[in-house]
């Protein structure tokens, strides 16, 4: 190899972010495998590669023993002295066995190792982007799906939405936009694999994080999601300043900015509740749409009794329980819902 051919390897892994000295390190290392895949694979040999000339010399190193019983690796004491007095049983003597046509085999070598490693970096690159983007939103592409796993080009990296994070119901087609959540970012060998999720409540508040100002601005907060995905969702909001209405700042003028999400999300419903410190207001909100007359706490337990009116107790529990599931999983309370003719005549 020349010099000319040696700067391009030491410029091509600046640019790539690979240190010039792991990349010779590395030339060297696969050169040693060249040869002894070529030229005898028993031998113990060492390869110098010059970095400012790109001369490459091959040396066999052989222990100096008293009794030859492997000449590929042991040399006696009398042979070693020839080449230098000064050697003693135990030392290692360097002889150098440089192919003459070694050359060609080294450039190919070179070429193959510095492919491998600008591969290698560029997969570790892209690892370090997407791993610190866990928890957040990536639009993709539909690119494939097989067995019911929808891949989706991000560009520099394919993301896996597995079946068990498609909502259902929800169709991919190929060339559709789609956004997902992050949920986890994995090293293997191919490089790195995007885990992404349509269900996780996260992308519910991600998006609510997208799409409100005063939640990004950090004056609004999401304090509890609960969802059932493709369904419907619950979300708890609380502003740090009382002149702005949380839940007023997540509808958005004409309710335009939840509905925006409600899009996005194929027409999940999307319940925006006022988060409260009082956990017998906190509850009552959570129950929303449906009027409450009255919460009953028992901290200790984290249980609550809600009493509501005999035409709404259909709507505070919901359809097969909806509400009221969803309402237990926002608060973390359990909730048990009675009309008030139910709690009266249990009187």
């Amino acid at each position: 190899m020349n010099a000319e051919f040696m700067q391009a390897f030491e410029q091509l892994g600046k640019e790539k972010g690979i240190a010039p000295e792991v990349l010779f390190d590395a030339i060297e290392a696969a050169l040693i495998s060249a040869y002894k895949r070529n030229f005898g694979s028993a031998q113990n040999v060492r390869v110098s590669l010059e970095r400012s000339t790109g001369e490459i010399h091959v040396y066999a190193r052989k222990n100096v023993v008293e009794a030859v019983t492997d000449s590929r690796l042991e040399m006696d004491l009398e042979e070693a002295r020839v080449q230098d007095i000064r050697y003693e049983l135990g030392d290692i003597v360097e002889i150098e066995v440089t192919p003459k046509d070694f050359g060609r085999i080294a450039a190919q070598t070179a070429k193959q190792v510095v492919v491998q490693r600008i591969r290698e970096a560029e997969r570790g690159i892209i690892y370090e982007e997407f791993s610190n983007r866990e928890s957040d939103i990536l639009t993709g592409i539909v690119q494939r799906i097989e067995q019911k796993n929808v891949f989706i080009d991000l560009g520099k990296a394919e993301a896996i939405l597995a079946p068990s994070e498609q909502i259902n119901g929800e169709a991919y087609r190929h060339g559709d936009r789609v956004k997902t959540y992050i949920i986890e970012v994995k090293k293997t060998t191919k490089g790195p694999q995007i885990l992404v999720s349509r269900t996780h409540p996260g992308l519910l508040k991600r998006l609510f994080e997208l799409e409100v100002p005063e939640i990004h601005d950090g004056v609004v907060e999401i304090k509890s999601v609960a969802r059932e995905p493709g369904l419907r969702s619950k979300i708890a909001v609380y502003s740090r300043d009382e002149n702005v209405d949380p839940v007023g700042a997540c509808v958005g003028h004409k309710g335009m900015r939840v509905q925006a999400i409600v899009n996005e999300l194929k027409g999940e419903k999307i319940d925006i509740v006022k988060w409260n410190a009082d956990p017998v207001k906190y509850i009552a909100n959570a129950l929303s749409p449906a009027k409450v007359v009255a919460v009953d706490v028992n901290e200790i337990e984290k249980i609550s009794k809600v009493i509501v009116p005999d035409y709404q107790l259909s709507l505070a529990i919901g359809k097969e329980g909806q509400n009221a599931r969803l309402a237990a999983k926002l608060t973390g309370w359990k909730i048990d819902i009675k009309s008030e003719t139910q709690a009266y005549s249990a009187e």
